[in-house]
């Protein structure tokens, strides 16, 4: 989330009057994110969530708040899409695309304010989404696939001055690897892409909400719980196992990964830890612009995590491919124990 597009107080008014939100009080721009513009509304009817999408065609736009709109009617809790005076979702703005969405009251809560007890309900939430996902039969195009993450990194690797040359060196590297061992036969479904902690609201212990599904598309199942590790499981600079096994008991309680995902989990940690490296050299290191409009995200937070899930770095790695490989093995076991 970030201020791209600064909204007049006449334009917010035209907004809040689009969307029948009521007389406008207040408005505020929200900085803490990335790539899209959002605000805060408050009116004499409640608060509310704008989004201007700095990014996404028309299409793209329309897919994401069909996908948020079915999600809402499973009782996912997600942002619910309004409709505008003119019966439509979004509304166009200045050439852009503009969302609202009545406000998700909670805390959002900081890394390492994050108990064992809200990454078991993280967990749970996250394989509430693939379960309910299952039954959403349109497609949403994953734009962070292997394919288009390969691409993207082409195209700026152009632009890296010569001084991260060992930086390219382990991208290229990891590029290789990864298209000779990544398995595409693995269940897929809708994901959310992006499940940190900023994109999650509590109250008390309680999830209650789940926040910017911006990513969210058609994809594996393994890759968006491999993101949650990446995202909620790494704490000063080590990937903590006393973090990844709440997470990983909340999926599992709704969602048991089959042998094949276990199987591909550190691989699937390591392409997410370089999707996120390369996108974030995309959108923060290489961007221009005026450095007063957003929260720089570093790539270099995730190319540490590509260190130490590439075994050139220490990190904690030791502890969670010996949870990986013991729940893989209990798993094979249970399969193959004869019958009485």
């Amino acid at each position: 989330m970030a201020v791209y597009t600064t909204l007049t107080k006449r334009e917010a008014t035209r907004i809040a009057e689009e969307f029948a939100l009521g007389d406008l009080l207040s408005y505020t721009g929200i900085r803490n994110g990335s790539v899209n513009t959002h605000y805060f509304f408050e009116t004499k009817k409640g608060r509310f969530f704008v989004k201007i999408d700095e990014i996404k065609s028309e299409v793209e736009v329309k897919q994401e708040l069909e996908l948020l709109l079915y999600l809402k009617r499973q009782g996912c809790p997600c942002p619910q899409p309004l409709k505008s005076k003119k019966a439509k979702h979004y509304h166009e703005f200045h050439g852009k695309y503009l969302s609202v969405s009545r406000y998700l009251d909670g805390t959002e809560l900081p890394l390492e304010g994050l108990t064992s007890t809200h990454l078991e309900a993280m967990g749970h939430g996250l394989a509430n989404l693939h379960l309910v996902g299952k039954g959403y039969k349109k497609g949403i195009d994953n734009r962070f696939g292997f394919t288009k993450i390969v691409a993207i990194y082409r195209e700026v690797r152009k632009q890296l001055p010569s001084h991260l040359k060992n930086i390219i060196r382990v991208l290229d590297d990891e590029v290789v690897y990864l298209e000779n061992y990544l398995d595409n036969n693995l269940p897929k479904g809708i994901i959310h892409g992006d499940l940190f902690p900023d994109n999650v609201k509590f109250k008390g212990s309680r999830l209650v909400g789940m926040v910017d599904f911006e990513a969210a598309c058609r994809g594996k199942l393994i890759y968006d719980l491999a993101t949650a590790v990446n995202a909620l499981c790494y704490l000063d600079g080590r990937y903590r196992i006393d973090r990844f096994e709440p997470l990983i008991t909340g999926y599992e309680s709704l969602r048991p990964l089959s042998l094949p995902e276990w199987d591909s989990f550190p691989n699937e940690l390591r392409f997410s830890a370089l999707r996120f490296t390369v996108t974030r050299i995309k959108d923060f290191y290489l961007r221009k612009i005026d450095e007063s409009q957003r929260n720089y995200k570093d790539f270099k937070e995730f190319f540490d995590r590509l260190l130490i899930l590439r075994r050139e770095k220490d990190g904690g790695m030791e502890d969670i491919l010996l949870a990986m490989a013991t729940g893989y093995d209990y798993r094979k076991y249970q399969k193959s124990k004869p019958s009485k």
